[in-house]
């Protein structure tokens, strides 16, 4: 093999593919990556058998080949060579050489057959959205994943695609989140429970462009998504997924509408207050004209008031502070509608086109 690409291309690509090499393995093939060459392009993959990726960069192919290098190692090579062209070539007993400007270096490469390559995958339906819709929603509900083993399906992203919607929903024991958005066009009803480190990797590669879209592919036992020269294969979690449209409830007691960036900074100064061994919760009490909102820890006091419009019975009700802090940054609206049943009952954030629902399981809490 003998290729030449610049170095800002191959280290795009690179760092692309990284995201599926393992932390921790024993199969040393797997912490590297296959560089194949051919056809004007140097395609890069990396493979941790739960999640691989591919991608494509253009490149001057003199010669084409494959070749196995230990990734970590290489990456950092590039990241330290010239601002310049690269060319590679391999020679024999997997050895390769490097050439940048008047940079000479060599390094030993892995026999490619051994290797494990992306499984070819029998789709059976698939769905094409913007890249920049797929990147908010993870954001917006990524952060209720639970990092509990307990139960497999709450450590991923439940993806549904049905009429002209996609919907995510996480949930982690103490809070749900559900984000939707609309297609373009009409689709069949596809589901998959997605790896949360699936879906985190895939926020923070695919582009923030609206205008640019990738294709979402189903199948029984793994999902796919591709955009621009990227190609990404993960393992679905098997199971059913909760349960989750009886767990939203409809019916409410108090509903206050209060303006999002003053309670969420009011809640972040309230978590001020807050330590491992005193995790006291924020107690809100609700009132025609406003809410009190108070914390009293080892740390101190804090009391602070924030005017609202309110439907219903009056309430008190405690929250973790950090639960709903997570919602709300991520809501864009000026103003956010709360609707409560009892102090002992979820609340749940939504809005009325349905787009957006949090769920936040209250505390118990003692007056003092």
């Amino acid at each position: 093999m003998k290729v030449v690409c610049s170095k800002e291309n191959l280290l795009k690509g690179l760092n692309t593919v990284a995201r599926a090499v393992p932390v921790r393995t024993t199969l040393d093939i797997l912490k590297c990556i296959l560089i194949r060459s051919q056809n004007d392009k140097i395609i890069l993959t990396a493979n941790d058998t739960a999640l691989g990726i591919e991608t494509k960069i253009d490149a001057l192919v003199i010669e084409e080949g494959v070749i196995a290098l230990e990734a970590t190692f290489f990456s950092s090579l590039v990241r330290n060579l010239p601002d310049s062209d690269i060319t590679i070539e391999s020679g024999e007993n997997d050895s390769v050489t490097l050439y940048c400007e008047k940079l000479k270096t060599a390094i030993p490469g892995k026999d490619a057959d051994s290797f494990i390559t992306l499984p070819d995958v029998n789709t059976e339906n698939s769905v094409t959205v913007s890249q920049f819709t797929v990147r908010e929603m993870i954001n917006q509900v990524v952060f209720s994943i639970s990092d509990s083993n307990l139960n497999a399906a709450m450590g991923g992203v439940y993806l549904e695609v049905f009429d002209n919607k996609i919907r995510m929903t996480t949930l982690d024991g103490h809070r749900i989140s559900v984000r939707v958005n609309e297609l373009n066009g009409q689709y069949p009803k596809m589901t998959s429970i997605v790896p949360g480190k699936t879906m985190t990797d895939l926020s923070k590669i695919i582009a923030g462009d609206q205008n640019k879209e990738m294709t979402i592919l189903f199948s029984k036992n793994h999902i796919i998504f591709e955009f621009e020269n990227t190609k990404m294969v993960s393992r679905v979690i098997e199971g059913e997924y909760f349960k989750i449209e009886s767990m939203l409830r409809e019916e409410y007691e108090t509903k206050i509408s209060i303006n999002k960036r003053q309670l969420l900074e009011c809640l972040n100064r309230a978590a001020l207050y807050i330590n491992e061994s005193d995790k006291k919760p924020v107690i809100m009490t609700i009132t025609d004209e406003e809410i009190l909102i108070r914390l009293k820890s080892q740390a101190g006091l804090i009391d602070e008031r924030i005017s609202i419009e309110k439907e219903g019975s009056d309430i008190k009700i405690a929250f973790n502070p950090k639960l709903l802090i997570d919602a709300l940054r991520v809501i864009e609206d000026e103003t956010v509608d709360i609707y409560m049943v009892k102090y002992n009952y979820p609340c749940t954030i939504k809005d009325s086109e349905g787009k957006y629902i949090y769920v936040v399981l209250p505390v118990n809490f003692t007056e003092e």
